[in-house]
């Protein structure tokens, strides 16, 4: 209980209280202030400014007016300083505090030194916990001058500053100040390593390659943080907005959050507790793990030991990683660990998140391994992978999901069985998660730019704007991020189901739920950086493929033919802890001509199981057409709706009129001189063109995380560069699909087409004209893609498809498309509103188009 003390009297109104053993003073407010960035100022120096606490010298407006607004790789700070900056103040020590233990509790800030009385008291760089400054030799009561000075330019590792994200400016940025709470107090300073008991935490542990709480087998399902906070640039301190954020990522179906290369606040760990949120923080370090480097092997250390003892009590924090991305010194990775264990012993470990990019494995010690592949693998080859997609520096062709036939039964098995410790007698694999998921990118929504209110500015989003106004394109804007979100959002249910669909998997960590602003501006999320949504789907829709349980179809295709039908199977992913036996999975086909529904008993078995066999007749369906499937678990709740799932299908007739429609055109790839003076003179024709140097490659996914960089990293390590596009964008209703169904975007019904495509660059059209299906290109480029476009020329009627029909008709929905398009040639609604000459269709598809110079953009991750 807590209760007033009396008697107490603080310049600035300050409010002592007390509770059965801790007496504090909040010393929160105005404080006196200088920046002293060239280390002139000391702590007897008079300080003119004043500044509120907590915050930092952005959110106080204090230090140097942005002049340049040309950053278009992160967001930009309004006001910018690093280096030190002087805060004091007076303090009263009250009478009853005499002889008590006194010390000072600054919850968070960077490297510090401490005055009282101009009398320095002691230093300290710890940045991933409160910094706590023991003051009983020198407080008496009454009047003392507290002076702080705080330095964000110096006091780190030099690495710290650009990987960090409790430093770096592609996020939380690197702010100078104090926030959360600042008191004094009368405690000791012992701390608690053991995890109190909670009832979603109760006996976690592992056995064999899955994670078990309560008795139960679970599944992670979780995001990666950044610490992104867009309108403080700094971190919450208070559970409120930690628990609004963890609600969030809650109703998306979420239980895991891993922070990458940082900790978060004691805020995080309470909203987490409440919640049931398993929490997995990091040293703060992405780099090489240099045994050598004493300076920054001591301080990682420390930090590592400050995160264990300070916040190790919350049942929340159940894992414990060594960074990012690490590479270096193997054995050092497990002397920390050995040293962290005796401090900690109930947690469990792992080297590093995706260290050395996966490719050393497992090793001894390591209690998980979170990974994008387990060990190495020949070029071109997949069976080590343990996510769908990639970079086209990481894996060839972009990974999985990019390179093969859609389906729904590919998983990661192969590469979750290699997890075993190097030269270890386990007998049994250790839990695979899977590193940094999806980061498929989405077209940004420049509504957003008016939200940024704070102390930063996203004039990289001003920029790509502009870029597309130039390009004549900005009046799409809206509609090239739906169009690329909702692709994007079909991947992401792929990537995640991927891993549900394999037995041996123990989770993964999305990268992500939410945008990352930084490191060339990654538009990957769902939601935006304010972890408001974009749109794309709602929370409900989302669960479907991210909850305890979700029902899955399993079969080879998403694309059918009437003759064939459609043979799959049902499994049903159970990590809830809640038996399903005896409860019914009810299915249900529906689609224009068709309703089909089934049931199926499910039996208790948690984990991954197979449920039954899926086998539809289709062959009274007579056009292609779009279909969906709905599965339900019959008799759950899971935030007020039973467990279910749908898919998208399609379905084709086996025969089609393509070859009677060929002869009724004129088709090629090149446009001789014959056939051009035939299309001059009435005759249609379908032109399929090589590629050139206005033509870039096929991109079935939406492009990977961010094209600055992964172009750079793949120009250096000489690979192809990705074709850096964000899907399609077209009108359903365009009567060249009235025998091929498609929604406004890509879908997995596209996939023949695009990868044998080449869309065109349409610089040398009209800033008005538009394709009939239009490639979304990435923000650095802007460039007007052409997949399908159609122009008037003479008295004839010209289409031109930038993709390889013939190889896409060797699967029959690209032989609909094929036919449907040739229907639409040989109709009355194939009447091309652009007329253009010969000689200009000639000059468009050759001249040839100046780009602008992309900037080149490294990782820290070596390549």
């Amino acid at each position: 209980m807590r209760k007033p003390i009396l008697s107490l009297m603080i310049l600035f109104c300050l409010c002592a209280m007390a509770d059965n053993h801790i007496r504090r003073i909040d010393l929160s407010g105005t404080w006196l202030f200088a920046l002293d960035r060239e280390a002139t100022i000391g702590p007897s120096d008079s300080l003119t400014e004043t500044i509120q606490l907590p915050g930092t010298t952005d959110t106080n407006k204090k230090g140097y007016p942005i002049v340049k607004k040309d950053e278009s790789t992160h967001l930009s700070r309004l006001y910018t300083y690093q280096g030190r900056a002087w805060y004091k103040r007076i303090i009263e020590i009250p009478d009853n505090w005499r002889g008590l233990p006194i010390h000072l509790f600054l919850e968070r800030t960077k490297p510090s030194e401490v005055y009282i009385d101009s009398k320095f008291i002691g230093s300290s760089n710890d940045i991933s916990t409160p910094q706590v400054f023991d003051l009983s030799a020198v407080l008496t009561p009454g009047k003392h001058e507290l002076t702080i000075m705080i330095d964000n330019g110096s006091g780190v590792p030099q690495q710290l500053y650009a990987s960090s994200h409790a430093y770096t400016e592609d996020t939380q940025t690197n702010w100078n100040g104090i926030i959360g709470k600042i008191e004094m107090r009368t405690d000791s300073l012992e701390h608690n390593t053991t995890p109190e008991v909670h009832p979603n935490f109760r006996n976690f542990h592992i056995e064999k390659q899955h994670f078990y709480a309560n008795g139960h087998k679970i599944f992670l399902r979780g995001k990666h943080d950044a610490c992104v906070w867009p309108l403080t640039g700094h971190v919450a301190m208070d559970v409120e907005s930690w628990h609004d954020y963890l609600s969030t990522c809650a109703a998306y179906g979420l239980n895991h959050i891993r922070f990458h290369s940082w900790c978060p606040p004691e805020a995080a760990f309470v909203a987490a507790d409440d919640l049931g949120i398993i929490l997995q923080p990091e040293l703060p370090f992405w780099g090489d793990f240099n045994a050598s480097d004493t300076i920054l092997m001591q301080f990682l250390h420390k930090e590592g030991e400050n995160i264990l003892r300070t916040y190790g009590h919350h049942p929340s924090f159940r894992m414990f990683a060594l960074g990012n991305e690490l590479w270096g010194s193997i054995d050092k990775m497990a002397e920390f660990v050995n040293d962290f264990r005796k401090i900690a012993p109930d947690k469990l470990y792992t080297f590093g998140s995706n260290y050395y990019l996966g490719y050393q494995g497992v090793k001894a010690g390591m209690d998980y391994f979170t990974t994008c592949r387990v060990g190495g693998e020949g070029w071109g080859n997949y069976n080590t992978h343990t996510r769908g997609s990639f970079s086209f520096a990481d894996a060839d062709d972009g990974g999985i999901i990019n390179h093969f036939y859609p389906n729904t039964q590919m998983n990661f098995e192969e590469g979750c069985a290699r997890a075993f410790p190097e030269n270890s007698s386990q007998v049994f694999a250790i839990p695979v998660i899977s590193h940094e998921t999806a980061q498929f990118q989405t077209y940004p929504c420049y509504d957003e730019i008016k939200k940024y209110t704070g102390v930063l500015y996203p004039y990289n989003m001003e920029i790509f704007r502009s870029k597309l106004e130039k390009a004549g394109m900005l009046d799409q804007a809206d509609d090239f991020h739906k169009a690329s979100g909702l692709w994007s959002l079909q991947l992401y249910k792929q990537d995640i189901e991927m891993d549900l669909r394999t037995k041996n998997m123990a989770g993964f960590q999305l990268l992500d739920l939410q945008d990352y602003p930084g490191q060339g501006s990654a538009y990957v999320g769902i939601l935006d950086a304010f972890m408001d949504s974009k749109g794309l789907c709602t929370e409900r829709e989302w669960r479907q493929w991210c909850a305890p349980v979700v029902p899955l179809f399993i079969t080879d295709r998403f694309c059918f033919t009437t003759e064939n039908g459609i043979h799959a199977r049902i499994q049903v992913a159970n990590y809830s802890g809640e038996s399903l036996d005896g409860k019914t999975l009810h299915w249900e086909l529906t689609g224009p001509g068709i309703t089909e529904s089934g049931e199926m008993k499910l039996f208790s078995t948690e984990g991954l199981f197979d449920v039954g066999k899926l086998d539809i007749n289709l062959y009274h369906l007579n056009i292609p057409t779009q279909l969906q499937l709905l599965l339900c678990i019959d008799d759950t709740e899971y935030y007020g709706v039973p467990y279910h799932n749908t898919y998208n299908l399609w379905v084709y007739p086996d025969n089609n009129n393509l070859k009677k429609l060929q002869r009724k055109v004129i088709v090629t790839d090149v446009l001789t001189a014959q056939i051009a003076r035939q299309l001059e003179k009435g005759k249609n024709v379908l032109l399929m063109p090589g590629t050139s140097d206005l033509t870039i490659g096929g991109l079935f996914q939406t492009d990977y995380w961010n094209y600055r960089m992964f172009k750079t990293i793949s120009e250096n390590n000489k690979k192809m560069v990705s074709p850096g596009t964000l899907g399609i964008l077209t009108d359903p209703l365009h009567p060249l699909f009235k025998s091929f169904p498609t929604e406004m975007h890509t879908n997995w019904q596209w996939f023949p087409v695009i990868k044998n495509s080449h869309p065109m660059i349409l610089a040398n059209t009209s800033k008005i004209y538009r394709p009939i299906v239009q490639v979304i290109d990435n923000i650095e480029r802007n460039h007007k893609l052409g997949l399908v476009f159609e122009f008037q020329v003479g008295k004839g009627k010209l289409l031109i498809c930038m993709a390889d029909l013939n190889k896409a008709s060797a699967y029959p929905e690209g032989r609909a498309f094929y036919s449907s398009l040739l229907e639409y040639m040989t109709s009355r609604d194939f009447a091309p509103k652009t007329h253009i000459t010969l000689d200009d269709f000639l000059r468009l598809i050759t001249t040839p188009v100046v780009e602008g110079k992309i900037g080149e953009l490294n990782n820290i991750s070596p390549y």
